[in-house]
């Protein structure tokens, strides 16, 4: 990062540039990375990306302006290369497939350092440390949806079919089991039918949830996906797409039930075609300060 006094030796147009002129990305799988990267540069700021081997989409070099790919669990690496970039402030984005860490991680010294530290290996207590490592070495960790709040989950029903009074009352239920599995940092999904859990997500995403959970279930199962209760911003919110109504389509799921203004709804426009075509309804709900459900 250049100096106040380097700054303003600079020509007239450059000194024209935000002063976060540079932005890291700290890319998982799936499109979230891609679309922030565009973003961000319709913001006019470059876009320094660490992306991770096996899980990064490829097209993610055509958005970078500098990239190093990466092993899982290779934070020193991250760190220096995000140093000598001249970057202070980066994203997490995207998703890991969490059983990676049982056989295909490849720590450096750091990360294993950092890993050794961590008490409770579950997703919030693992980022956190990670984002604390970056801003103990001066890399900032910003909430991910800083330019992309259009992605944000809408309140209400986004398909034709409306929800009946039996399947919202298996909602309700289903959202306090979310909530209270999600307390416990296990994860952030559940399957119900008749106010009885049919599965409950953890390591193996949600996705593998619908599915296991769904074929109890069948035309009957309900999918709720909430934020945990101690969710930061900055990272793994709650994220809905077109493999999620695949999933729900593949066992014959009835409903999708997800927390509005706290979770992600990637491909907004298929998601409901898919969703009508399906015959699965989709809603975006909100949560008031007194626990009232908003449909």
């Amino acid at each position: 990062m250049k100096s106040k006094a380097e700054l303003s030796s600079l020509p007239a147009q450059t000194k024209l540039m935000p002063l976060r002129y540079k932005i890291g990305i700290i890319a998982g799988g799936g499109q979230f990375p891609l679309l922030f990267a565009q973003a961000a540069k319709q913001q006019g700021l470059q876009v320094v990306i660490v992306a991770h081997k096996g899980e990064s989409l490829p097209e993610i070099e055509t958005v970078a302006d500098r990239i190093c790919w990466v092993k899982l669990g290779q934070l020193g690496k991250i760190i220096s290369f995000f140093q000598d970039e001249g970057v202070s402030e980066t994203v997490l984005l995207g998703t890991i497939t969490k059983t990676r860490i049982f056989f295909d991680a490849w720590p450096d010294f750091k990360g294993l350092s950092l890993w050794n530290k961590i008490d409770t290996k579950q997703d919030d207590s693992i980022l956190r440390a990670v984002a604390d490592a970056l801003e103990m070495d001066g890399i900032r960790v910003l909430e991910s949806t800083i330019y992309l709040k259009h992605l944000l989950f809408p309140k209400g029903v986004l398909t034709r079919l409306q929800p009946n009074a039996a399947q919202l009352e298996d909602v309700r239920f289903g959202w306090r089991i979310a909530r209270a599995v999600g307390q416990l940092d296990i994860g952030q999904c559940v399957v119900v039918r008749d106010r009885t859990v049919l599965a409950v997500e953890a390591i193996e995403g949600t996705d593998a949830t619908i599915k296991r959970g769904g074929l109890l279930g069948k035309e009957k199962a309900i999918v709720v996906k909430v934020k945990k209760p101690t969710q930061d911003f900055r990272f793994d919110l709650p994220a809905i797409g077109l493999t999620t109504i695949d999933s729900m389509r593949e066992v014959g799921a009835a409903l999708l039930a997800v927390e509005a203004g706290q979770s992600l709804l990637f491909d907004a426009e298929a998601v409901v075609r898919e969703a009508d075509r399906a015959g699965v309804i989709v809603i975006g709900i909100e949560e008031n300060t007194v626990g009232q459900l908003l449909f």
